[in-house]
């Protein structure tokens, strides 16, 4: 087990895209949150982990981590925004280099991630689990006209586990006072190299009802790490 390593699972949002509090959701019998956290949990990189909450939800994932068996949690209020709640989750964190931050809507996370995560982190301090796109990108104005056809071969779509070394992500979060839609956008306005790996294209984030029931199909094909482990 690595004692410089931390995990923060942020799972505050609101889910109202969703139409429900999304990470409490049943998938294939076990709420959506414990898909991630059972893998944080069984996974040997990761020495702690702390889960970023709802006031909403906190009571239930409170119970759930005792029946669980998350010892390594630590159970915290999110913010208004996304990035004050990995804010808060890094407050909890205790001694460590490293911090993997990860999408609690996104069910189908691996220990083999997490792992090719610490690596490509370890050449510039940051590092996020991307896929190529497979489709077109077109960049439109705003009265959905379009602008511009992007090259397919230059584009990514960036996912979680987001890795950083501590000292890189607090201090973005410290210094960068404008809003933001990943951790990685902090760390490339301060000017630091983010280096992408492969993320896989069964680690979907469950935003809408039609998201759930493709989460559904790939749950009951998926051999995650937790499956192999038994949990």
């Amino acid at each position: 087990m690595s004692v410089g390593v931390g995990a923060i699972i942020v799972a505050a949002g609101s889910g109202q895209r969703m139409g429900a509090d999304k990470i409490l959701l049943p998938l294939r019998g076990k709420p959506l949150i414990a898909w991630s956290a059972d893998v944080c949990q069984a996974c040997d990189l990761i020495s702690q982990m702390v889960i970023v909450l709802s006031r909403a939800n906190f009571n239930s994932v409170e119970k759930l981590a005792v029946e669980r068996g998350w010892s390594k949690s630590r159970l915290c209020l999110g913010g208004a925004k996304r990035r004050d709640s990995v804010r808060q989750g890094l407050t909890l964190l205790e001694a460590c280099q490293w911090v993997v931050i990860h999408d609690g809507a996104r069910p189908f996370l691996t220990s083999e991630l997490i792992r090719r995560g610490l690596e490509a982190a370890r050449e510039t301090g940051a590092a996020i689990a991307a896929v190529p796109a497979k489709d077109t990108v077109k960049l439109a104005s705003a009265d959905m006209v379009v602008c511009k056809t992007l090259p397919r071969d230059m584009i990514w779509l960036a996912q979680t586990p987001q890795v950083f070394h501590f000292d890189i992500i607090a201090g973005a979060h410290t210094k960068v006072k404008d809003d933001v839609t990943d951790d990685a956008e902090l760390v490339e306005k301060l000017g630091y190299t983010v280096r992408l790996y492969m993320g896989s294209y069964s680690n979907i984030k469950v935003t809408t009802p039609e998201d759930f029931l493709l989460a559904e199909i790939i749950a009951g094909e998926h051999k995650d790490d937790a499956s192999r482990l038994g949990i």
